[in-house]
């Protein structure tokens, strides 16, 4: 194990990446039972999504963990399964089969930028200011996931209000008032992981998840009967999804042909975007890809030489084998920073996320009493812990900072890393074009931008 995984080269041991790999998993395991009920509004069986889901979060992280022996967990993407409901199939009319085959090529395609070193070339071309933005942006969605999921900002409908331009109604954030038993069970957690933090305890975010999760079934929060999922969840639904892509239908009607790509690139776009996202701003900050790793990344011509080529072509491939088990795309987790966060920093990590997940199929009453309230103050922590980055940003050059905010503050506020990412570009590329310095940007970045520009008026077009 020793050899395989190189625990002492990374400075880490088999404990370490143990207690990594389970506060991974429980930070992340709410997805077995929240994806099911996103994907069985488009018609699908929720018992055979729930196995589904579980699989293709195993076999992807094992990938990940095995092959490019990284502490980063897989499994299907919120959003991108909400892209799949509620655009794909209910918006664009597409069956849910039809969907399954969109993501399924969308896998390839990932595969196919990766190999040919698109993606190498993405990475290489964004500069450091940026890369900083994307940490700490990924930061801020990380922690604003936590402040919703604990109860701590409620959402008020307000009065219409009429502007010069017009009126619009809207959802006025607050802070809740602590009278709601799941909001005072997180602040009960985030006050023990912060103390803990503070005392230097290594396992403080897997010990303040455990803390309040014992207080939430003591206070009757959680019900531990009522943990358990349908006894028909068992292997044999997986029947109803597995391998039930339908691409010839996909290609049958000429006249959808312009739909159908252009949202096979909107779904790898955001999976692509994701990705790199979570990498840079989770693997870099913890040294998992060191400067020796970024160097051999940087100059490979042929191959997967380095960890983080390695660690993107396992994001693509598990988008595929996803698809063929029957559930939406599957990507890398910005919840494996909690993971991260304690010490995870080799494969070995998420081959224990994988084995958890696997063991969740006979487990489920104890994976079902984790609750929300629990593991958001984890989502809280990892946030401050990866704002650390913005401190790197020069916030006094307005060149550095316009296309920086864009990218910290979209994320979040638009619930979406890629939204963030790609207004961070289209400004850092219109600043330095504005400042007679159009020459001083990547191609690749001009690229990426014209993509991200042409994405966002195919999907005006197609609504």
């Amino acid at each position: 194990m020793e050899k395989f995984f190189k625990l002492k080269e990374n400075g880490t041991d088999v404990k370490t990446e143990l207690f990594a790999g389970l506060t991974t998993f429980l930070t992340m395991a709410y997805i077995m039972f929240v994806n099911p009920n996103i994907l069985k509004a488009t018609g699908m069986d929720e018992n055979a999504v729930f196995i589904a889901t579980i699989l293709a979060a195993v076999v992807g992280t094992l990938i990940m963990g095995l092959y490019a022996n990284v502490p980063f967990a897989q499994a299907s993407g919120m959003g991108l399964n909400a892209f799949f409901t509620y655009t794909v199939v209910k918006g664009l009319g597409f069956t849910w089969q039809q969907a399954l085959a969109m993501v399924f090529l969308c896998g390839l395609l990932n595969i196919l930028i990766t190999v040919t070193k698109i993606r190498k070339m993405i990475i290489n071309a964004i500069p450091i200011s940026l890369q900083y933005a994307i940490s700490g942006g990924i930061g801020l969605f990380i922690a604003y996931i936590g402040l919703i999921n604990s109860g701590f900002l409620r959402f008020l409908v307000d009065e219409t209000h009429a502007l010069g331009f017009g009126s619009y109604s809207s959802a006025v954030p607050s802070l809740t008032n602590f009278n709601d038993r799941g909001a005072l069970l997180a602040l009960f957690g985030l006050v023990v992981t912060i103390i803990l933090l503070l005392r230097n305890v290594k396992a403080a975010i897997l010990i303040g998840i455990i803390l309040t999760t014992i207080l939430a079934v003591l206070t009757g929060h959680v019900q531990i009967t009522g943990a358990l999922i349908n006894s028909d969840a068992h292997l044999g639904a997986l029947s109803k999804t597995f391998l039930q892509l339908d691409i010839p239908g996909l290609f049958k009607d000429p006249g959808k042909l312009l739909l159908v790509f252009s949202t096979i690139f909107a779904f790898s776009l955001t999976d692509t975007f994701d990705t790199i996202g979570t990498f840079l701003g989770t693997g870099r900050k913890a040294g998992i890809f060191d400067e020796s790793d970024t160097k051999k990344f940087e100059q490979s011509r042929g191959g997967l030489d380095s960890k983080l080529e390695r660690a993107l072509f396992a994001d693509a491939t598990a988008t595929s084998v996803g698809a063929l088990f029957g559930t939406s795309n599957v990507t890398t987790y910005v919840e494996s920073a909690a993971g991260i966060s304690v010490g995870g920093r080799t494969g070995l990590a998420s081959v224990a996320t994988a084995v958890l997940f696997i063991a969740s199929l006979v487990l489920l009453p104890i994976v079902g009493i984790v609750p929300a309230v629990a593991t958001s103050p984890a989502l809280i922590v990892v946030g401050i812990l990866m704002a650390e980055g913005l401190k790197n940003i020069d916030w006094a050059d307005l060149e550095v900072a316009v296309p920086c905010f864009f990218t910290v503050a979209l994320m979040p506020l638009a619930y979406s890393i890629t939204t963030g990412i790609s207004m961070g570009f289209i400004f850092y590329c219109l600043t330095k074009i504005v400042k007679g310095k159009a020459k001083e940007v990547h191609p690749i970045m001009y690229i990426v931008t014209a993509l991200f520009i042409v994405s966002m008026v195919l999907q005006v077009l197609v609504k």
